[in-house]
């Protein structure tokens, strides 16, 4: 099965050996409330395998919590994920219920495990053990009723061996392991994926439908994707955006796709460089996009600014984890700027 729909919002997508193992594995684990462990990547699209266990479980219906323990400051997580009574501290004025508590019944989706301090590794071995948590500043524990899915880009094993994770934790978590392939490993679902994302980028920004040429799709296919499937969606939303006509060529390509070593006269037009100003990153992008020449009709200059700097957020957001401090100072803007943006585009993680 080379695409498998999980619901009307997402898929996933493959055709290759390695993925279809996934798949298997999927289908299998879905039905049971065993933990699962997915190991893989960053980029490689472990929360999307997370909620297809969720979808195609006896909890479908219920809700799908997901938290990146890796974005949320450590002295915030426990909050966070247990939630606090009023006045636990100085701030609580009312009683919040953490994310757990908000899964119950359904899935929680704790990435980036390995991320998670040692001293909450300890309350979470004992929430898995008996099934209830303690809000701060809480008198009595509240049973919950909690699947646990966990992800994580780390050898945990290392970090067992470091002392950085505690290694009963692991156990009680990596009852049924689940290995993400690299896109490096699975070259035959390129093709199949840039299609998909040509399709989705085109219909998000309202453009029409592009293709992309066989010696553009080969360099593509030949490239290494260090950042995974986010990688290439993120190049393929910029060559929607940047391309001009319907067809991607390879001069279309970001230049380490493309292999090749800039020429004297090109030497100014790079990839967006995040230590640039935003000013200089627009202009060099812009620079890219209309070497080639504008096409007859003209374009719209506003609408073509406009996708640019949604790329340019987009990319920096990828890059932080969606932490808006860190993406902010990679844009060299306000955090309260970034989020007025983000408002006005309608971007949502």
């Amino acid at each position: 099965m080379g695409i498998v729909k999980q619901t009307a919002n997402y898929s996933i997508i493959g055709e290759s050996q390695g993925i279809q193992s996934v798949f298997d594995i999927v289908g299998k684990a879905a039905g049971s409330d065993s933990t699962v462990m997915v190991f893989g990547e960053s980029g490689t699209g472990k929360e999307l395998i997370a909620r297809a266990l969720h979808e195609n479980s006896p909890r479908r219906d219920k809700p799908f919590i997901a938290v990146n323990c890796g974005a949320i400051p450590h002295e915030l997580l426990e909050s966070e994920l247990f939630g606090y009574e009023k006045g636990a501290f100085t701030g609580a004025a009312t009683t919040r219920i953490g994310r757990v508590e908000l899964a119950n019944e359904g899935t929680i989706f704790l990435d980036e495990i390995g991320d998670m301090p040692a001293a909450l590794q300890v309350k979470l071995l004992r929430v898995l053990a008996e099934r209830e948590i303690d809000r701060l500043g809480g008198t009595k524990p509240v049973q919950i009723d909690v699947r646990f899915i966990t992800a994580t880009h780390r050898n945990l094993e290392d970090s067992i061996k470091e002392g950085k994770f505690r290694e009963d934790l692991y156990y009680r978590l990596n009852i049924i392991p689940l290995v993400i392939p690299p896109l490096r490993d699975r070259k035959g679902d390129i093709p199949l994926l840039a299609r998909h994302f040509l399709n989705k980028c085109s219909e998000n920004q309202g453009k029409e439908s592009k293709t992309i040429n066989q010696e553009a799709m080969q360099k593509l296919v030949d490239y290494s994707w260090p950042g995974n499937i986010r990688e290439l969606g993120n190049f393929i939303e910029r060559m929607v955006v940047l391309s001009v006509g319907s067809t991607i060529t390879p001069r279309d390509l970001p230049e380490k796709v493309r292999g090749e070593v800039p020429r004297e006269s090109l030497s100014k037009i790079t990839e967006p460089d995040f230590e640039q100003s935003p000013s200089e990153m627009l202009q060099n992008g812009l620079q890219q996009s209309f070497f080639m020449g504008l096409p007859e009709d003209g374009i719209n200059l506003k609408s073509v600014v406009e996708d640019f700097e949604r790329g340019l957020i987009l990319e920096a957001l990828e890059k932080t984890n969606w932490v808006k401090n860190k993406a902010a100072g990679l844009l060299q803007l306000n955090r309260t700027t970034l989020v007025e943006k983000l408002k006005k585009m309608k971007i949502t993680r």
